[in-house]
């Protein structure tokens, strides 16, 4: 079922390829009307780090079946809270983007595309020898602590050997990604095609 919103002041512009980016590479500092998308995008990418640290920890010729048993229950965590990160951006598409009448129905909602986003991102990372950032605490604008991540750093067990072809096809990926994200969202702003909102 469709909804055609024609009121003058309801919908939002979606965020761009490049603040999307951004945001998964540092927090969210800036007041904007799309921040709840931002902030879950960001925490994605954690999400996505940590699953791969644990699924790593896993396959670790060292792990006992306690350890295993520890990163699947682990891994279960991450993905619940991923999901709960994709409905956050998708109940924020429901409420504040246009859905048109006769648009095409895009095949994923906003919050699928920006998870797969998020994981290509940390394997483009992980591809150059990037380890996850250390956490940093700061204070917001609002007083809650915040997690400030980055400037990543390369790892010690791998070092950074210039771009190999891994890390081509990594970035390659992520481009393409991008650049389908930044078609979707011309497109969702030209009434040419909606996003689902289930």
């Amino acid at each position: 079922m469709t909804t055609d919103y024609t009121e003058a002041d309801f919908g939002v512009e979606l965020p761009s390829p490049s603040t999307l980016l951004r945001a998964f590479r540092e927090p969210v500092i800036a007041v904007r009307r799309d921040r709840d998308v931002l902030e879950s995008a960001h925490e994605l990418v954690q999400c996505h780090e940590r699953r791969h640290g644990a699924l790593e920890a896993a396959h670790a010729a060292e792990a006992t079946p306690d350890r295993v048993a520890e990163c699947s229950r682990l891994v279960e965590e991450i993905d619940a809270r991923r999901v709960e990160l994709i409905s956050r951006i998708d109940d924020w598409v429901a409420v504040n983007i246009p859905h048109r009448t006769g648009a095409s129905l895009h095949t994923e909602t906003l919050g699928a595309v920006i998870d797969r986003m998020a994981a290509k991102w940390v394997a483009a990372q992980q591809a150059l020898g990037v380890r996850e950032p250390a956490a940093r605490h700061s204070k917001s604008t609002d007083g809650r602590a915040r997690r400030r991540t980055g400037p990543y750093r390369i790892s010690e067990d791998r070092p950074h050997r210039g771009v190999d072809a891994e890390a081509h096809l990594q970035w390659s990926r992520l481009a393409e990604l991008a650049d389908g994200y930044k078609d979707l969202i011309t497109e969702v702003a030209q009434h040419r095609r909606r996003l689902p909102v289930w």
